[in-house]
């Protein structure tokens, strides 16, 4: 692929990206929706219909690797950030047992309606040769996802990633994964790919090295050379480059482990010192790049694999069965874990529309079981729907459960004070 090629790849996409922001933002939706939608108009379902020949040429499969690369970086970087600013330990230990009660009914209860329907769809959407388990807890996974980083995203543009809400949904969020991550490593296995059950198993006992790893010692080791050789919380090159290496050390190892690059960056952000400002320095020199240069692409990446047979006949009946069961699913789980927390309706309501953003996981899963087989183009098309679907409808749950005086950041304080009011008995 030619550096050409490659350049002529980032200009379409971004354009096309900001275009579709800008016009989002204009009836209240976060610019990751616009992305999202970029990257469905981008693929062969409206792009590939009206321009047939730019299409194939400018996105043939030969032109994809360079993408896919870059794509991987940026949301690396991004999810570094996300970790960098979970606050304060203590705010996270006070909510621990939430989030617990949150993750563990927004995984339950959309993979129980996930396995329900899966009769319904089996017939007609499974490849030729999948069983209907392995089809079936596919779905339940699917259905299960919830997307850390868009959830990020939503929180980070609307000031509400300090709210009580705000950060018990990100908990839940990093619970909902690991289970999530768990349940796919083991349809893979049923499934006859991957590694089979010794996947499953060094999936496991790899995440709790990780974490032992990281918390133990990367964490205090990290602590000290920046307060030794960056008292000021800005790090020099030497530094950054330790931290980029850290970085990536820990995102190829969750990688290695089927868990994706992307939850060994936000471990690796969550494990450095909370000091607002390298969080500053940190956010400054990384997250523009990786948000307006390097996350659409995987958007786009996404988009290039739907087919238009999804948008006809019986197949959209079974598109809007999965779109109402995932939103029932993921709303009803959240807002019942909340509620068993002891968090309001108000909040508990927001906590499950929030739980119902999937966007970029959901294309992770359903990029992974469509190279597996499990899937084919036409229910990886709905799914790339719901996801987007289920995003975009993210905000305007969130302004009818709050109202919009309540969707104001709160202070670091306030969120802390009230997550310990929350967690005492």
């Amino acid at each position: 692929m030619s550096a050409t090629s490659l350049l002529l790849q980032l200009i379409v996409i971004l354009s096309t990206a900001r275009i579709c922001g800008w016009v989002l933002r204009h009836v209240g939706q976060p610019s990751v929706v616009g992305e999202m939608a970029a990257g469905l108009m981008l693929g062969p379902v409206v792009m590939g219909a009206l321009f047939p020949s730019l299409h194939a040429q400018l996105f043939s499969k030969s032109h994809l690797e360079g993408l896919s690369s870059l794509s991987t970086v940026g949301l690396v970087l991004f999810m570094f950030v996300v970790g960098l600013e979970l606050r304060s330990t203590q705010g996270v230990r006070a909510q621990l047992k939430a989030a617990g009660y949150v993750g563990a009914l927004s995984v339950i209860v959309p993979m129980v309606l996930g396995i329900a329907i899966s009769p319904a769809l089996h017939p007609a959407l499974a490849p030729a040769g999948v069983g209907f388990w392995p089809f079936a807890l596919f779905m339940a996974a699917a259905l299960s996802i919830t997307a850390f980083p868009v959830m990020a995203r939503i929180l980070k543009d609307r000031g509400l990633t300090r709210t009580p809400f705000g950060q018990l949904s990100l908990g839940a969020a990093a619970v909902v994964d690991v289970f999530a991550w768990i349940l796919l490593a083991l349809v893979v296995a049923l499934a006859g790919a991957g590694e089979g059950y010794m996947g499953l198993v060094k999936t496991t006992g790899g995440v709790a090295v990780l974490l032992a790893v990281l918390f133990f010692g990367l964490k205090p080791a990290f602590a000290w050379l920046l307060r030794t050789r960056a008292p000021d919380g800005e790090p020099s090159t030497t530094e950054m480059a330790s931290l980029m290496i850290g970085l990536l050390v820990c995102a190829m190892a969750t990688e290695w482990l089927h868990l994706h690059a992307v939850f060994g960056a936000f471990l690796f952000g969550a494990c450095l010192p909370r000091d607002d400002r390298l969080l500053s320095s940190l956010t400054q020199r990384i997250e523009p790049i990786s948000i307006v240069v390097l996350m659409p692409l995987f958007f786009a990446l996404a988009g290039l694999g739907t087919t238009s047979n999804a948008f006809s006949g019986a197949s959209i009946g079974a598109m809007l069965l999965i779109v109402a069961v995932a939103s029932i699913g993921k709303l009803a789980g959240g807002a019942i874990g909340a509620r068993m927390a002891g968090y309001g309706w108000r909040d508990s309501f927001a906590t499950g529309s929030l739980m119902n953003a999937r966007g970029l996981m959901e294309l992770i899963v359903m990029k992974i079981g469509l190279d597996a087989g499990l899937i084919g183009p036409e229910l990886f098309t709905m799914l790339l729907v719901m996801a987007l679907v289920t995003t975009a409808m993210t905000g305007p749950l969130i302004n009818l459960v709050m109202g919009r005086e309540k969707t104001s950041p709160v202070t670091e304080a306030e969120a802390e004070a009230e997550a310990h009011a929350r967690a005492k008995p």
